[in-house]
């Protein structure tokens, strides 16, 4: 399948599984009266193979270790690129970051690394679903920060084109986008 075909496919898979209209309050605080729940399309079969492929293809060349982000949104998306990375002979390793650490056990707030991996000096991507203010990844990219990653860029399937890309070029960050929002508020 070309490109432009996969990303025709996912876009109908995103609009049938993940998108509705209605109001809602997002992460933010705001209200919105449109939607995107893209946990139906990241954990449907051909949701996750298109989201993966795209977001390999939107990434391979930035020379990355490391693909991760917030949970709960990053979790299905930086594994299935993991695997797929893996299968395309160009690894790329995968973490999340917990909102706020566990209360037991190692009390880790960056899951997913092996004892004595760190993520010092490694080249990282942050993955978010769904992007509005841009808060959300912001509080991955200060976790990974702070355990010395170099944060590369911030990729998000669908944004909400409601402040993120500003609030990233305020931090410094590239970021990038598979979807905009408006894509499926025409039609």
């Amino acid at each position: 399948m070309s490109k432009s075909a996969a990303r025709a496919r996912l876009a109908e898979i995103i609009r049938k599984r993940s998108f509705g209209r209605g109001e809602i309050t997002l992460a933010s605080g705001r209200k919105s009266d449109f939607y995107f729940n893209l946990k139906p399309t990241m954990l449907d079969p051909e949701g996750a193979a298109l989201l993966a492929e795209l977001t390999y293809e939107a990434l391979k060349d930035d020379n990355l270790d490391f693909v991760g982000g917030l949970e709960m949104g990053a979790v299905p998306l930086a594994g299935a690129i993991a695997q797929l990375s893996w299968i395309k002979g160009h690894p790329i390793a995968a973490f999340f970051v917990r909102k706020k650490p566990k209360e037991h056990g190692a009390r880790l707030a960056v899951e997913g690394l092996a004892k004595g991996e760190t993520l010092q000096g490694k080249r990282i991507v942050i993955v978010e679903d769904v992007t509005t203010t841009g808060g959300s990844a912001l509080k991955a990219v200060e976790a990974v920060r702070e355990a010395g990653g170099e944060i590369v860029l911030v990729l998000t399937m669908v944004d909400r084109e409601e402040g993120a890309t500003e609030a990233f070029a305020e931090a410094g960050l590239e970021f990038r986008s598979l979807y905009k929002a408006g894509e499926f508020l025409k039609g």
